[in-house]
């Protein structure tokens, strides 16, 4: 696991070495335990290093066989042994036993199809010294982050971290504005923008060939969900027990000190289970809790750790934000609004001190099904087919008459919300319930100026495009093809690398080995959403490695008790910073709107928690980054 920096002059000028040393020192977190740098006229690429595979041999950059070929690689690679294997049969030579060299050796067997043939998570730039041209690739989901930027002069400069980007001289700072637009919708700036007009993402599954200042960029991989399998539920059970197997026991494959993240719910305690299952020892856990119980699943974690007896660490945080928020502002590097990178950050610090290397249950949601809004969009889909009459003046009007709190959530006020979105378009009733600040909201809340210049870009767009891409799946697995491509890497992947690569901690994810995703994909959507319950098929698999009861209780997810703090410890933090004159001056939003959002939740009238901590975020950027 590496952080990697480089960039290409199309004029072929000579490399500032200061530079480059500057960008990769901004990410030295990211590999604590040495660099590498490959520079020759017109191209500079460098990489911090974290020792996993092959500690004394794996040094980069890493050349193919004539070293006409230079590769730096952030990542992991779990099938390295067997190509390894195979690439030997067809007659290269390896110089080291590290997964970094069979990539390279890949490239030359099978050029831009060299990615096909990997299984893990990477990013990864090859210099070609004879064609004069740079590759770079991302995986398919989009575990490992890619930042580029291309300059009006042909040049190219990337790297693993924004930080690392705005240490090169030529890149500017100016505000992409229809990023920040979008960051509001969703807490976070969807691919392949960024909150910087110079800076872009290489999205998951695609790869980019840069050669005499022109690019050419392809997507390689895409989730099918259009091609279904005839199969039984003890089949799908069996089926589905040995991909997932098999992709945590390649997880398990490290040099290093390993771990699991152990939350208590359905995805962690399904790994931690293969995970005894496949050692011979006792594997380490961990598992991090508040002091409010309301927010905590310590119990569960500790009732999943007593079953597969594991050495167990728990970890109760009394989370500090005014400590870390600078912290990890400066890591994210842009906008970012999902408040369980608070309690991933302190998960993941803890769990530095006992190993170098934690698996984790991030996927699974996406692939079986897991969240309430999928059960949501399917029973909408019914009731969208009752008649408009029937809807608006016997549904929605009975339901009107019940009593609900704007303070704090229950069934009702869900309900209330599930039926105002119910009657919508597909898109526009999955955009209502994923967004954060909604289009009513941004009414109020943006001013005049900034209101006519987002007019045109409507954020809902990155939604309909992935509807479109589907191939005529069912209305589960369209929302499930659409998260894999926006909320998971968009928000989720970002949360955990930056969060675990702060404190040096590689973070491993069975549930996204590709393999395990096609496979999920390739089941009936009914084996996955069984009515209202979610996850029907991977909690009868799971029974089988942990307690059932662990499994059948109610998602809790994972964010701190946000609402609280604002109204308590983080209320005077909150109010200064997003009620200062500098805050105020700032020509989006109209201060009366965010004056009356603080003081309507900080009084207890109601629950504005998500509005303000995506307010709270982006001014804390402005002020950062910008001012």
């Amino acid at each position: 696991m590496c952080g990697i920096v480089g960039m290409v002059y199309r004029d072929g000028r000579e490399i500032e070495r200061e530079t480059l040393e500057r960008m990769n020192q901004a990410i030295v977190h990211r590999g604590p335990d040495e660099d590498g740098f490959y520079v020759k006229e017109g191209v500079g690429l460098a990489m911090r290093r974290l020792a996993i595979i092959d500690l004394k041999g794996g040094q980069q950059p890493i050349f193919n066989q004539d070293r006409t070929k230079a590769i730096v690689f952030n990542g992991e690679i779990y099938n390295f042994q067997s190509l390894r294997a195979d690439l030997e049969k067809r007659g290269h030579r390896f110089y080291t036993n590290c997964d970094t060299e069979v990539i390279i050796h890949l490239y030359d067997e099978y050029g831009v199809d060299c990615v096909q043939h990997l299984r893990g998570m990477f990013a990864f730039a090859i210099w070609d010294e004879g064609e004069k041209e740079l590759f770079i690739a991302r995986d398919r989901v989009g575990k490992k982050p890619l930042l580029y930027s291309r300059q009006p002069n042909g040049d190219l400069i990337f790297g693993s971290e924004f930080r690392a980007l705005l240490a090169h001289p030529d890149i500017s700072k100016e505000i992409d504005l229809t990023a920040i637009h979008h960051y509001l919708s969703f807490l976070c700036v969807p691919a392949p923008l960024t909150s910087y007009k110079q800076i872009r993402k290489l999205e998951p599954g695609h790869w980019m060939r840069w050669k005499n200042g022109e690019v050419t960029s392809r997507r390689y991989w895409l989730p099918d969900f259009s091609r279904k399998i005839k199969i039984s539920q003890e089949e799908a059970e069996e089926e589905t027990l040995r991909v997932l197997r098999e992709a945590v026991k390649l997880r398990m494959i490290s040099d290093v000190p390993l771990g699991a993240f152990l939350s208590g719910g359905v995805d962690s305690s399904v790994v931690v289970g293969l995970m005894a299952q496949e050692s011979s020892k006792p594997i380490k856990t961990f598992s991090i809790g508040f002091e409010e119980q309301d927010f905590s699943e310590l119990k569960y974690a500790r009732q999943v750790a007593e079953h597969v007896g594991s050495e167990h660490h728990e970890f109760v945080v009394r989370p500090d934000a005014l400590e870390i928020l600078p912290m990890l502002l400066e890591h994210y590097g842009e906008p970012y609004a999902d408040s369980s990178a608070i309690p991933t950050y302190y998960l993941s610090r803890e769990t530095r001190r006992e190993v170098t290397v934690a698996l984790n249950g991030d996927g699974g949601d996406e692939s079986f099904a897991g969240y309430e809004r999928y059960a949501a969009m399917r029973f909408a889909e019914s009731y969208h087919k009752l008649p408009r009459i029937v809807r608006e003046n016997v549904v929605e009007r009975a339901a009107n008459l019940i009593p609900t709190s704007e303070i704090t959530r229950n069934r009702a006020r869900d309900l209330k919300r599930f039926l105002k979105a119910a009657s919508m378009p597909r898109v526009e009733r999955y955009f209502r319930w994923v967004s954060s600040i909604d289009r009513a909201m941004k009414e109020e809340l943006y001013t005049t100026e900034f209101a006519s210049q987002m007019a045109a870009h409507e954020s809902s767009a990155f939604l309909q495009d992935c509807f479109n891409k589907v191939n005529g799946a069912g209305i589960v697995d369209a929302v499930m093809f659409t998260d894999q491509l926006t909320y998971l890497p968009n928000d989720l992947l970002v949360k955990v690398d930056i969060a675990s690569m702060a404190v040096s901690l590689e973070a491993r994810s069975p549930f996204l080995d590709h393999k395990v995703m096609e496979f999920a994909a390739s089941l009936p959507e009914s084996m996955k959403l069984k009515g209202a319950t979610t996850k029907h098929l991977l909690k009868k698999v799971g029974s089988r490695l942990v307690p059932p009861e662990v499994l059948y209780r109610k998602k809790m997810g994972f964010g701190p008790p946000m609402m609280h703090w604002f109204r308590n410890g983080l209320k005077d933090y909150l109010r200064s910073t997003l009620l200062s004159e500098k805050s105020r001056r700032r020509p989006f939003f109209k201060p009366e709107t965010v004056a009356f959002i603080v003081n309507e939740h900080t009084e207890g009238r109601r629950d504005f928690t998500h509005y303000l901590w995506t307010l709270l975020m982006l001014e804390l950027w402005f002020q950062h980054f910008i001012d």
